[in-house]
């Protein structure tokens, strides 16, 4: 990743929104070491999720977990995974050489998070991520689930392909309060992100599209402004219960058209995204969360 002062689509969608304070509104104002008391978070999170490119050019949204612990610090840029996105995952040999990743370290249960944006190289069975942007963000629109106790010890299902939503898959995502996007901008890196909202807040318009509200949020717009300039995407959604993983890669538009949006609480603009491959894997993890409580910052889900 190259770090420069400022953020092209960054800065392109701030005018746009009319919400841009000058070149270092956005990433650049993020420095890249792990500042005290983000290392402990990391260390006790059995859950991360990545953002990045696959083998094959496709920007894809990824899991990782393990056993408390999983996640080291050596140094204050530096962060070592023990372990891997799971045989399957598009994201499985994605950093066998040094590559843009986007991390994002979650607790559904404190509704907090931390983004991490840098490069990352495989070694052995571990993962080396150099980092180049730190930052605790907005816990907006993410709801509380509690842990629960973990699922059995049996490896993950076999990734199941395709180019289009199975009728289950399309259920599975009307019900999602909460997904997971990865975008990416050559010169500007990866990132890994979530969206949330009341369940049905993302529309399934076909079985190759689906499309949802963009909600107020920190006004960084590192998501959109990477999609500004490369509309690769990445979605994943997880099934909390069963820990069930739903992997969408394809393209995204940001729709700025206000008759789109007039009938959608709470939207800002909408995003049009274009599925180009699925991937599901069942029991992806063992981790398992039970439901909490609805984000109260969630604008009521769009009616029909």
């Amino acid at each position: 990743m190259i770090k420069t002062p400022y953020h092209e689509g960054e800065q392109a969608v701030q005018r746009r929104a009319r919400e841009g304070r000058g070149p270092g509104w956005g990433s650049p104002m993020f420095e890249d070491e792990i500042l005290p008391g983000f290392d402990q978070y990391l260390h006790r999170q059995r859950m991360l999720f990545l953002g990045g490119r696959d083998t094959a050019g496709a920007v894809w949204s990824s899991l990782v977990t393990g056993e408390t612990g999983f996640a080291t610090t050596p140094d204050t840029r530096t962060i070592v995974l023990n372990a891997l996105p799971v045989p399957g995952d598009p994201l499985a040999d994605a950093f066998e050489s040094t590559a843009d990743i986007g991390l994002l370290a979650l607790e559904p249960h404190t509704t907090s998070r931390i983004r991490i944006n840098g490069v990352a190289r495989r070694d052995g069975e571990t993962l080396r991520v150099r980092t180049e942007q730190v930052l605790g963000n907005c816990p907006k629109y993410l709801q509380v689930r509690v842990p629960a106790p973990d699922g059995p010890a049996d490896p993950p299902g076999p990734s199941r392909a395709g180019t289009a939503l199975t009728a289950e898959q399309e259920k599975w995502i009307r019900g999602a309060d909460t997904f997971f996007i990865a975008s990416h901008a050559e010169g500007y890196g990866a990132d890994s992100s979530h969206r949330g909202g009341d369940p049905g807040f993302v529309t399934v318009a076909g079985p190759r599209k689906l499309v949802w509200p963009d909600y107020f949020g920190n006004s960084f717009y590192m998501t959109l402004g990477n999609l500004q300039l490369d509309a690769g995407c990445g979605l994943l959604f997880l099934d909390w219960e069963t820990g069930g993983t739903l992997q969408i890669s394809g393209r995204a538009r940001i729709d700025w058209d206000e008759q789109h949006r007039a009938h959608v609480p709470g939207a800002l603009r909408m995003c049009e995204f274009d599925i180009e491959q699925v991937v599901q894997i069942d029991g992806a993890t063992r981790l398992r969360w039970a439901y909490g409580a609805p984000s109260p910052f969630n604008p009521p889900a769009p009616q029909g």
